[in-house]
């Protein structure tokens, strides 16, 4: 019967030979730099007798690079694996000399598992505390800055031109142009890079924006700073942590109102961000 272990190395082995290129990134510049410069194909190809065997060591470099990155992962959640009895594993389950049996491995990997989620659980509650208490003292900070105003809500914002015409409202259609940071500068959206602006329903975005874009009129320019309760709150999407506050740079660049008639439609995300959390 086959080892647990021998099970889920082959999987993964596989699992990772189908995404590669994931795991293909150099960790150092001095990586980088041989990467600038990969050996020629001769060269390459006088390291193996035949293609059998520059597939195997393929795999073999693959799945190693995911295990260098799982344990970089783990550490961070403050477990360290010994790199050594990894390795003695797998030569041990390839030579059938494994010194656990399939029900040892299982119960181990279990445990693991367990280990993995609640350390995972614990770092992400202190990320948002940490998030929460960074979110404050920044937009206690902004608040004292000229021509910022606050909300009840809590929303704060700075508009640095007024614009034109008549304010959206919720059922309008905006067209903008933005950037998207978190507190600390790291940009997580920007339409200028893109290329292009985002056209959106006003009611249909995070609160923070539908609200803050109601003190624009057209051909203005606000910066709004959003508490995570006007945001992604307690669970955050891909890019932005768990109660973060953030820092919207927008252009307010066409006003689309809605005709009479207008059904109310399917919500549309502000951001890629809010994009992705809705698939």
């Amino acid at each position: 019967m086959k080892s647990l272990f021998k099970v889920t190395l082959l999987a993964t082995t596989m699992a990772v030979a189908l995404s590669a290129p994931a795991f293909a990134a150099p960790a150092t510049p001095a990586a980088a730099k041989d990467a600038a410069a990969p050996a020629t194909p001769a060269a390459s190809n006088a390291a193996f007798k035949n293609d059998d065997q520059k597939s195997a060591y393929a795999l073999g470099a693959s799945l190693g690079r995911y295990m260098e990155n799982s344990l970089k992962e783990q550490e961070k959640l403050g477990i360290t694996l010994d790199k050594n009895q990894l390795i003695a594993g797998v030569q041990d389950a390839f030579a059938d000399k494994s010194k656990l049996s399939d029900q040892e491995i299982e119960q181990t990997l279990q445990a693991f598992e367990a280990r993995v989620k609640s350390s995972a659980q614990a770092k992400m509650e202190k990320d948002a505390k940490e998030n929460a208490d960074k979110g404050k003292a920044f937009r206690d900070t902004f608040a004292k800055e000229k021509g910022v105003k606050t909300s009840p809500t809590g929303l704060m914002y700075k508009i640095d031109k007024a614009g034109t015409g008549e304010a959206p409202t919720d059922s309008d259609t905006v067209v903008v142009n933005y950037k998207g940071t978190l507190i600390d500068g790291k940009e997580f959206d920007n339409s200028y890079t893109r290329g292009e602006p985002l056209s959106f329903r006003l009611d249909g975005v995070i609160p923070g924006w539908t609200e803050g874009l109601k003190n624009l009129k057209k051909g203005g320019k606000i910066k709004l700073v959003i508490p995570p309760e006007l945001a992604y709150g307690k669970t955050g999407v891909p890019g932005i942590p768990a109660n973060s506050t953030l820092v919207f740079d927008v252009e307010l660049l066409d006003i689309k109102p809605a005709p009479k008639a207008d059904a109310k439609p399917d919500a549309a995300p502000a951001t890629e961000a809010e994009a992705a959390k809705s698939k």
